[in-house]
């Protein structure tokens, strides 16, 4: 019997960029609603005009660049930069904030690299950063109360949008409130762990609807996983890593519980969506669970004994720089040799 000989490659129908980025977005539906149900409509009007202008952006970009504009607007890129800026940003932020952090991370974060593929740091986590670092007042002055809080409801959308564009600053005044992460940072010094939680914006385990919205976003992560558009190493190393410095280095909890610490802030965001971006990540198995393993470690640090009371997106950063260098350090063997190239010597 014959065996049909073929060369490579052997790949059936491939995947598009446009459609893995399609379902990245798909799977942050969960966490937008769970922020939507929680905080109000601030969220959703946030990612909607965060999506608006990542796409303006990059077609003036393209335009400049005599790039052909249809065919990079719909790999759909920058929506998703657009998209976790959103997310990240707090509900009832500015229109101005939102645009300045992300026409910066199109422009600067990406396009001044060569576009997508070239950049070095996740754009998304520059824009937001650079916003953390520029504007740290109006950075913490629109985060809400989850609907419930000391029997408060969020605000209207009306009221938000007045805040939104600038028209009512005095209408939300009152629904403000610090982030669980940085109220048990704020208070860590002078009182228990109990009396901390003991507060009303936290709840069973983690800050009350944080913890929904990150379920959220476990559960998109957990669709991803299933649709095979990243591998289980980062998320899982990341999550395995934020859990253990928290035992080793926390064993009274009075830096915060491990369930406050990966039910609060950005975590599953960052584990599901940001640290498995494949361009800013390392990209070997290995690497891949070193590399989260790194975000998982700095994120605690920061957390605990730094300024940033959530700190996943400078822990992001820092691993990013460092991605070369871990791909460096773990090539897989290559066919026909016996050995790795592990970045000492030549492999043989």
């Amino acid at each position: 019997m014959a065996f049909m000989r073929a060369s490579s490659p052997h790949a059936h129908a491939p995947s598009k960029t446009g459609d893995v980025m399609r379902l990245v977005a798909l799977a942050t539906l969960p966490g937008l609603a769970a922020l939507t149900l929680h905080f109000g409509w601030g969220s959703l009007v946030n990612v909607i005009w965060a999506i608006a202008v990542a796409m303006s952006c990059e077609a003036i970009i393209l335009k400049i660049r005599k790039r052909p504009i249809a065919f990079y607007l719909t790999d759909y890129s920058a929506l998703v930069t657009g998209l976790l800026i959103g997310l990240a940003m707090p509900p009832y932020a500015p229109w101005w904030l939102t645009l300045v952090g992300v026409s910066f991370a199109i422009v600067f974060a990406k396009h001044i690299y060569g576009g997508m593929g070239f950049n070095p740091f996740n754009p998304a986590m520059i824009g937001y950063v650079l916003l953390l670092i520029s504007f740290p007042v109006e950075m913490s002055a629109y985060w809400l109360a989850p609907s419930g809080v000391e029997g408060q409801n969020y605000a209207s959308l009306t009221d938000g949008l007045s805040v939104f564009l600038g028209a009512g600053g005095q209408a939300i005044d009152g629904f403000t409130m610090a982030t669980p992460l940085d109220t048990f940072k704020t208070y860590a010094s002078a009182n228990t762990a109990e009396e901390i939680m003991s507060r009303s914006v936290f709840g069973q385990v983690g800050g009350k609807g944080w913890e929904i919205v990150n379920i959220g976003f476990l559960l998109g992560g957990v669709f991803l996983l299933y649709k095979k558009i990243f591998t289980w190493h980062a998320p899982v190393s990341m999550l395995t890593a934020l859990t253990l410095m928290s035992i080793i280095f926390n064993p009274d909890q009075n830096h915060g519980s491990i369930g406050l610490h990966l039910l609060s802030g950005a975590t599953m965001l960052g584990a599901f969506f940001i640290i498995t971006d494949p361009v800013t990540s390392a990209t070997s198995t290995k690497g891949r669970l070193i590399f989260g393993a790194g975000v998982g470690i700095l994120v605690y640090v920061i957390r605990v004994w730094g300024n940033y009371p959530d700190a996943v997106a400078f822990a992001v950063l820092l691993m990013n720089l460092a991605a070369p260098t871990i791909d460096y350090y773990t090539q897989p063997r290559t066919y026909g040799h016996t050995s790795a190239n592990r970045g000492i010597g030549k492999s043989e």
